[in-house]
């Protein structure tokens, strides 16, 4: 389980493509990995493979990941957001995230706001029904706080898309990868899984 507060912005030094599967390999900066460690990247629950002392850690993505998330578009040099697995004495500083993605966005606009930034992102409507305003959701591994909820294919969003809305604070975006996106990139997307247990619950009463 993660918060979706972003320890480390990682380097991707590989990507390499096997069969049905990506190989990837990420300077992750951090010093004491383990064997098996879970780390979501870009808001992904990865395992570590292998790793070494300087905090380089190997990653197999397999082809269900790949489907269903966007580091089919990792590169090497690419900057990937990291976060380890909370412990029971971590502080809850953002929200439940499981790692596991719902699906992908992409980035619609950047505006200014003062010394913030207003962010616009297109999500499936699929997932509509799972966030309301001042609610939580996971963009690239990031929780995050939405602030506007607009109607399918408006502002730019695609006939199967609605736009959300979220003012970044300057330290978010200078310590994660927001700040390296531009209008078009793909952004891993995980709902609040709350949301989901209380749908289920609802349909199976």
């Amino acid at each position: 389980m993660f918060s979706g507060i972003i320890e480390h912005l990682g380097t991707v030094t590989q990507a390499r493509r096997g069969d049905r599967a990506l190989h990837v390999a990420i300077a992750t900066g951090i010093g004491d990995l383990s064997m098996g460690e879970s780390i979501a990247v870009n808001g992904v629950c990865l395992t570590v493979t292998e790793f070494d002392e300087a905090g380089h850690a190997s990653f197999f993505i397999s082809i269900e990941t790949l489907d269903r998330t966007s580091l089919g578009r990792l590169a090497e040099g690419g900057r990937v957001n990291l976060e380890r697995a909370v412990t029971p004495a971590t502080r809850l500083s953002g929200h439940i995230v499981q790692g596991h993605v719902d699906g992908t966005g992409r980035l619609l606009a950047v505006e200014p706001a003062g010394e913030a930034r207003r962010v616009v992102f297109a999500i499936p409507t699929a997932l509509r029904r799972y966030l309301v305003e001042k609610g939580s959701i996971t963009l690239d591994g990031i929780s995050l706080t939405l602030n506007e909820i607009g109607e399918t294919g408006t502002a730019g969003a695609g006939p199967d898309e609605f736009p959300v809305a979220l003012m970044i604070i300057p330290h978010t975006w200078t310590h994660t990868s927001l700040g390296t996106l531009a209008p078009g990139d793909a952004v891993n997307v995980e709902v609040d899984v709350i949301a989901k247990y209380v749908e289920t619950l609802c349909q199976y009463r």
